[in-house]
């Protein structure tokens, strides 16, 4: 019930927050359900699964949403990793283990098939990542301000440096992820780009994040296999 399990027959070691920005994407979310319970179980993990929904039809806000799934989240529990995961991966490596690096932010999603199973960028912190409460807050959380797709990935890698912190990735044989429905054709004809920013990180990380994050709570529901909780 909610999304939250922990084993039956031993003391978890470990307690993960699964976070996904949401928005109708049905099959999606089925297909991750699907996977991910099943995998998460086999790690003995204490976990639950949350689902942040934005309400309305203006512009996406994923990195918003994902700020906004850590302070709700951290209402339930001490965590001791956020685990922040695009809806269309699916992991492939039961040895990923979904728990936080101590020292420092960890990118899971270092083997994407979409990009080959290679990073598409040196600083690439997309996909999936994992961070303690502490390497959130120290870091003010992710950006408010990024509307639309795409850019939030590098304003993140930038704060992380910018607040004394570095980048450690699992390893590429581990970190291999599957991204449901990708297309190939699309992608043979299009490389894919990194997104321009249009941010001054080094300006803005103090002043913009879990500081200045304002929302409306409109509902927090229990379902057979999540937690929704829906924002304004």
């Amino acid at each position: 019930s909610g999304g939250h399990y922990r084993p039956p027959h031993c003391f978890a070691r470990y307690k993960s927050a699964i976070l996904v920005a949401y928005r109708n994407q049905e099959k999606y979310l089925r297909h991750l359900l699907y996977y991910i319970h099943p995998f998460l179980q086999r790690q003995q993990l204490s976990y639950t699964i949350y689902l942040i929904q934005q309400a309305g039809t203006g512009s996406f806000n994923r990195a918003k949403l994902l700020n906004v799934g850590v302070r709700e989240a951290m209402k339930d529990e001490e965590w001791d990793c956020l685990v922040l995961h695009d809806i269309d991966l699916v992991p492939e490596n039961d040895y990923n283990l979904y728990i936080c690096d101590e020292y420092y932010p960890k990118h899971m999603a270092s083997a994407v098939d979409k990009f080959q199973y290679t990073l598409p960028y040196k600083s690439f912190f997309g996909g999936v990542s994992a961070l303690t409460p502490e390497h959130y807050m120290k870091m003010n959380g992710f950006p408010n301000t990024y509307w639309g797709d795409g850019g939030e990935d590098d304003d993140i890698a930038a704060r992380i440096h910018l607040a004394g912190m570095k980048i450690v990735r699992t390893p590429p044989h581990l970190g291999r992820y599957r991204v449901m429905d990708h297309n190939e054709e699309t992608e043979t004809q299009e490389p894919w780009r990194r997104p321009p920013s249009q941010h001054n990180t080094r300006k803005t990380w103090k002043a913009d994040g879990m500081n200045t994050l304002q929302f409306r709570l409109l509902s927090r529901t229990k379902h057979p296999l999540y937690t929704k909780i829906t924002v304004d």
